[in-house]
């Protein structure tokens, strides 16, 4: 099937809307032209949300849904390019040209060339949505959203659940059905009625442990009334108070009015102690919950449990306790899966089997439907190639049957608004039991253009996928989340929804773990490649069958780097992270709509090329571990959209006119610069620098460092012999610095007095400062400290410790 085709026309969408874009086009003359194509994506656009819901049950919808995307990715291409030569422009004004004067007059930076280029390739654009446009007539009966169909074996709709499971369809579950019989019978506080959520991903056995739990003696005999409603995605009010009323004995009628109802309802429960299951819930509104939550009053001790697969669902619900559903352990999955996969008592012939199985299992994770999904795929078949297949296979290559783990599971992503969607089909392109890092992944959406934000936003593109990414996390498509600081934290994907981001993302991101098995990438536009098996000249001629490519690759050398260059021309991130590379080409400057280029871990490479300054739209440059790197290139303050910088240098000092130039700067790190004895001066420019990291720079003096950082919120300082005070620039960080962490400075003595000036500061670490003897006399002066962690520092110990030592009263 063909997905994320309204998330690249949203895109599309945008870019002909922002202020600046139309300004750039009104400047080269081809506002006309910019007009026709916006009528275009509107007339089309239109029609997209039915064709994709549809395009299960029809081969020709879908064919021309990937025709659409092929040329929406086209046209975002386009529009970029707009932007791109109009910053172009602006450095050039600001900053002169490096390139020769003759041939800039012949190529596509004179303004005739390339406005007769650009124009050319709009109304190409223009024309092909034309077609597609026209061919959708084909397709008229199923354009018309509201006239019946829909769906598909793909479809949103979930068959309506009920209370009764008979115990011998459990297995496993015992501790957690305790668990949740406790919490039940507590009596609770003085409010009459509390809510406990059991909060897992789709397949876990939500349900069939809230059916468990229902029909246990134990709550029969608590309760005077045992209430089961399916709420799913509909979380009308008057609907679930009809639901409500009916169940615990109340008369309905169809026509009643809201005003009845609640009466009639009210009426009914206020005598008793119920227990009501509220199953499935989807709904984020809290005013919703509210409305039926104040019609629900009962004897006290009354008892409200939700099913979700939502944290966000539970917190915006009820503040109550949440029990989060674990997977199943092996044993328990493997009996369930004999269950079935084989007739009862038959697993015994086929001992090969049920080896393979075990096998089979690992795919599963400890979910009960994937368990379910592989046994029935099995049932009755006994030849050891069947089994074979299925165990080699991934779950999304595998036939899909009604109630199947991947359905269940792609109700969650349906949900999704379509920003989250084309997020979430990114990861994708990592492998299974990858662990993320937040800014790492913000990062690769913003390279993407994968951040969506509106013309009145006043936030910073890295907010914004924060936000994406506590979203995603709340709705359980992240777990095993790690927190390192209060600006890094970590987190891994479910094997099944890994599973769920491959078949969403096919065509679009590849993954290529193993080149011989691998099919339909021709047309993908973002592959990563790990096939470390892979020589150069294999791994060339396979990316030549490729027609675009965001590049992610181990083990890579100048040849291949100039292939990708050279055939990759809108390549927005490159990752040549740990290669052996020696030299960057200098035709890098050719890929003009590059964002991320990442070129950690290189530990050969010597200079940098000068024209790599002529990326004026690289937002990210990352030279962490770059060893042997001599030195930074001299016109660096060219690249004007750089807002992450990592560097390592052999440099004693930095060029002027260069990072203090780089006013977009919001992250910058110093690590392992050996020879670096200062900082550069002017950096008070950056004026939205919210992160810096300065971190085993031997030789680096900070003393005369007074620049002032108006934005910083965080300051890691470690492994700097040299520091014996803290820089007084810091003092002017002292409403916005929030988290500072000094740590391996083996010459610091003393913290100043004026720490306690940095009346935002909420965390602050000392770790292995030996020779730090003091703190501030008055900490309590910094009244926005939540967190103090003092480590490796004897002498603070002494006369800092817990309630014991001497000065603990300062604390």
């Amino acid at each position: 099937m063909t997905e994320l085709v309204s998330s690249v026309a949203e895109k599309v969408t945008e870019k002909l809307g922002s202020i600046a874009h139309q300004e750039i086009c009104l400047a080269w003359g081809v506002e006309s032209d910019l007009k026709n194509l916006e009528l275009t994506m509107c007339a089309i656009q239109a029609k997209l949300l039915d064709a994709e819901e549809r395009q299960a049950k029809e081969l020709g919808i879908s064919l021309w849904l990937g025709e659409l995307k092929d040329v929406l990715y086209d046209a975002v291409d386009v529009l970029d390019e707009f932007e791109c030569e109009a910053l172009r422009k602006q450095v050039v004004k600001t900053y002169g040209s490096t390139g020769k004067k003759v041939r800039r007059f012949f190529s596509c930076s004179n303004p005739l060339a390339f406005r007769f280029k650009m124009g050319h390739r709009m109304k190409e654009i223009r024309e092909r949505l034309e077609g597609i446009k026209k061919l959708s007539i084909t397709f008229k009966r199923v354009f018309f959203v509201g006239e019946g169909g829909g769906g598909g074996e793909w479809g949103e709709e979930r068959e309506m659940t009920h209370s009764f499971v008979p115990d011998s369809d459990v297995i496993g579950r015992v501790d957690d059905k305790q668990n949740i019989i406790d919490l039940l019978m507590h009596p609770g506080d003085n409010s009459n009625v509390s809510v406990i959520f059991i909060v897992g991903i789709g397949g876990l056995g939500k349900t069939t442990l809230a059916q468990w739990v229902y029909n246990d003696e134990r709550i029969a005999t608590n309760f005077d009334s045992r209430i089961w409603v399916c709420v799913s995605e509909d979380f009308c009010v008057l609907k679930l108070a009809k639901e409500i009323l009916k169940s615990a004995g109340g008369e309905i009628s169809e026509n009643m009015s809201m005003d009845l109802v609640q009466a009639s309802l009210r009426s009914t429960l206020k005598e008793k102690r119920f227990f009501i299951v509220l199953d499935d819930v989807w709904n984020e509104d809290r005013n919703k919950w509210i409305g039926l939550k104040k019609l629900l009053i009962g004897r006290q001790g009354s008892k409200i449990l939700v099913t979700t697969r939502g944290q966000k669902v539970a917190s915006n619900m009820s503040p109550g306790p949440i029990h989060g559903l674990k997977g199943l352990p092996d044993e328990d999955c493997l009996s369930l899966f004999i269950r079935c996969a084989f007739n009862e008592g038959r697993y015994e012939q086929y001992p090969k089997l049920v080896e393979i199985g075990k096998q089979v299992l690992e795919k599963c994770k400890g979910v009960p439907l994937a368990v379910k999904t592989l046994g029935s795929l099995l049932y009755s078949k006994t030849e050891v190639r069947d089994w074979i297949s299925i165990r080699d296979n991934e779950i999304w290559k595998l036939e899909q049957k009604e109630n199947g783990i991947l359905l269940a599971l792609r109700l969650s992503y349906n949900k999704l608004p379509s920003y989250l969607k084309q997020c979430f089909a990114y990861c994708s392109l990592y492998p299974k039991d990858f662990r993320y890092y937040n800014g790492e992944l913000i990062q690769c959406w913003m390279a993407n253009g994968l951040l969506i934000k509106s013309n009145a936003s006043i936030e910073e593109m890295e907010d914004i996928g924060e936000q994406y990414l506590k979203e995603l996390l709340s709705r359980s498509f992240f777990q095993e989340v790690e927190i390192r600081n209060t600006t890094l934290w970590s987190f891994k994907m479910h094997d099944l929804l890994h599973d769920l981001s491959l078949f969403v993302a096919q065509n679009d991101y590849c993954l290529i773990e193993d080149t011989n098995k691998t099919n339909n990438f021709e047309k993908a536009r973002h592959v990563s490649i790990l096939d470390r098996k892979l020589s150069v000249d294999e791994t060339v001629t396979f990316l030549r069958k490729l027609n675009w490519i965001q590049f992610k690759y181990i083990n890579i050398n100048e040849s291949l780097v100039e292939t990708c260059i050279s055939r990759f021309k809108h390549l927005r991130l490159l990752n040549l992270s740990n290669s052996t590379l020696e030299t960057l080409s200098s035709s890098i400057s050719t890929l003009k709509h590059l964002r991320c280029l990442n070129l950690r871990g290189n530990k050969k490479i010597k200079k940098l090329p000068d024209s790599i300054c002529d990326l004026q739209n690289l937002e990210t440059l990352i030279l962490f571990g770059c060893e042997d790197l001599e030195e930074l290139p001299r016109d660096i303050r060219k690249m004007v959209s750089l807002r992450y910088f990592e560097i390592t240098t052999k440099q004693m000092r930095l060029p002027a006119n260069g990072i203090e130039c780089m006013s977009s700067l919001r992250y910058l790190s110093f690590h392992s610069c050996h020879s670096l004895i200062s900082l550069p001066q002017g950096m008070k420019h950056l004026t939205v620098l919210e992160y810096l990291d300065i971190t085993r720079c031997e030789k680096l003096n900070l003393r005369e460092w007074d620049d002032y950082l108006t934005s910083l919120q965080t300051l890691h300082i470690g492994g700097l012999p040299q520091l014996v005070s803290l820089p007084q620039g810091l003092k002017g960080s002292a409403d916005t610095l929030q988290f500072l962490c000094i740590f391996s400075c083996a010459n610091l003595g003393v913290l100043p007095e004026w720490l306690l000036d940095l009346s935002s500061l909420r965390k602050l670490q000392i770790l292995f400062c030996r020779k730090l003897s003091s703190l501030p006399k008055v900490m309590d002066h910094l009244t926005a400290l939540r967190e103090l962690e003092i480590r490796g520092c004897p002498k603070l110990k002494r006369d800092y410790e817990r309630e014991v030592s001497k000065d603990w009263d300062k604390m």
